[in-house]
């Protein structure tokens, strides 16, 4: 049998300033999944970061 192994993340806290118009779309999107605002935020710069062109042709 498959045994449970809690695994603990490493998370920082951070600031972010972002304009009012774009909080207004991310709390909606958030609310209409029903996951935290933070939760939205970090599942889209993952999408983000995993989709995105590198100028350099580089990965990581």
């Amino acid at each position: 049998m498959v045994k449970f192994v809690v695994k603990k993340t490493e998370k920082e806290v951070i600031s972010l300033r972002i304009s009012s118009e774009i909080l207004q779309i991310i709390d909606k999107k958030s609310a209409d999944a029903e996951i935290s605002r933070n939760e939205f935020i970090v599942q889209a710069i993952q999408f983000a970061l995993s989709n995105m062109e590198d100028p350099l042709g580089e990965s990581d």
